[in-house]
């Protein structure tokens, strides 16, 4: 097999899992020769874990295009803060680079029309890693919605809740300004609307929505009569609680962001009750999609527990699929505790009350519900992380074989998942429904979510 040759932008927490790839269960097809990032320590430090990587040549972060010209690199994996996502992909395209990036695939309209001009006048391919596509549950609704069990689709109902210490922590991070991550609606619920798009083959066309910061913040600590606080969770003051992130206390926190703070001063862990925050922790959708269906989706960012309920109505019947990520948010006695237990499935606590487990049942019309047996998913976001691996690394999840279920997705189903979000934040700030034909996405964008236009497969 004959290699690709990466480059790599953006050497924090999500780009671990490329890393460690590249180096040991896909070395035979990729290799690492250029990467950036805006902090050095982070590179090194990453470097020390994954050692099959070797030395790759690093560049300026401003110096994508180059670096792809001189090191003859196949393929960028973008790993960098939301908001930079556009500038990156165009870069790479133009440079004569494929793309795979992170979700959302940006962050504005501005974003799509450019990404969108580029892809179209460049040819290029760009990959954007929805690995919740690839998780065994995800998929055996989609199977069953496909097969035409429950008839067509009239209406989905999607709830996803982010327990206090995963929800929590996009408050602590960079995540928390809206100008960076686009918000929850952007950030995490692309997601979410991915997920929709593709498992009913349909695209958005109108979006209401409504939400705020009703938990966490200074306000809402103020009118809670919660008092002083550190500013940050990395801290021996007494003030600390069970909402503080001591980065002490995990190897891969410390090692990624604490120790590398003398570089660029960012912090990992800052208070979630303090000021300049401006994004939302509680979200409701209206969507609806081309063919007639409506969806009702909400999110919550500081729930007791996490996981997400979906039900889809059809006119032969329903399936309903709940998924208990993790019962109960518990700490130990030095503070301890898995921030996002999506990723890290292995280290996640059970609750006898509220167990961690999934079960997708279908009843169809006058008929008894049955229960759908789930493939055992294994490893993050469900078992669905080698999978996307795999399939991002080697071509395909199954070798050779199509996938039948199009679990791949590509610039396209990005701008489809993330309109919504678009659309949402719109509406929330005008307080109106927005008609996704009415953001400004230039030709090429527009014609992915336009009704008449092919849906999601």
């Amino acid at each position: 097999m004959t290699r690709l040759r990466y480059a790599l932008v953006g050497a924090g927490s999500r780009a671990q899992m490329y890393l460690n790839a590249i180096a040991t269960t896909h070395a035979d097809a990729a290799e690492l020769v250029a990467w950036t990032d805006t902090n050095p320590g982070r590179q090194e430090w990453s470097l020390a874990q994954h050692v099959g990587l070797g030395r790759p040549v690093r560049f300026e972060p401003d110096g994508l295009g180059d670096a792809i010209r001189d090191h003859r690199v196949d393929r960028v994996v973008i790993t960098s803060p939301d908001f930079t996502h556009a500038d990156y992909i165009v870069e790479a395209l133009e440079a004569g680079a494929d793309v795979v990036v992170e979700k959302p695939l940006t962050t504005s309209e501005e974003g799509v029309r450019r990404i969108a001009e580029a892809a179209e006048r460049t040819g290029r391919d760009v990959t954007i890693t929805f690995n919740y596509r690839y998780s065994p549950r995800n998929s055996e609704l989609k199977r069953v919605i496909a097969s035409g069990e429950i008839g067509e689709v009239t209406s989905v109902h999607f709830e996803w809740v982010l327990d206090t210490a995963h929800g929590a922590d996009y408050f602590r991070r960079w995540h928390r300004l809206k100008e960076m991550s686009g918000g929850l609606l952007i950030h995490k619920s692309s997601h979410h609307f991915d997920l929709v798009g593709w498992w009913i083959a349909d695209v958005p066309t109108r979006v209401y929505a409504s939400g705020g910061l009703r938990f966490y913040g200074a306000e809402n600590a103020a009118r809670r009569g919660i008092g002083p606080r550190p500013e940050r969770g990395t801290t021996d003051s007494p003030l600390r609680d069970r909402f503080s992130l001591d980065l002490r206390t995990d190897p891969t926190w410390k090692g990624l962001y604490l120790d590398q703070e003398q570089h660029d001063g960012y912090l990992r862990d800052r208070d979630v009750f303090d000021e300049g925050i401006t994004i939302e922790d509680n979200l409701a959708l209206v969507v609806d999609y081309a063919r007639g269906s409506t969806m009702s989706y909400s999110l919550n960012a500081h729930s007791p527990w996490e996981g997400y309920t979906v039900a889809v109505n059809g006119t032969l019947g329903r399936a309903e699929l709940t998924v208990i990520e993790r019962g109960s948010v518990l700490v130990d006695e030095e503070g301890r505790t898995v921030v996002d237990p999506s990723a890290r499935p292995d280290l996640v606590a059970d609750d006898s009350q509220r167990p961690v487990g999934e079960r997708l049942v279908v009843q169809r019309h006058f008929e008894a519900a049955r229960e759908v047996p789930i493939p055992e998913g294994t490893g993050g976001h469900g078992g669905g992380d080698a999978v996307l691996l795999r399939d991002v690394f080697e071509g395909g999840a199954g070798g050779s074989d199509a996938d039948p279920l199009g679990r791949t997705a590509d610039w396209s189903d990005g701008v489809r998942s993330m309109v919504v979000g678009l659309a949402g934040n719109r509406s929330l700030a005008t307080g109106q429904a927005v008609s996704i034909a009415d953001l400004d996405l230039g030709a090429a964008g527009a014609a992915l979510v336009a009704p008449a236009g092919e849906a999601s497969s």
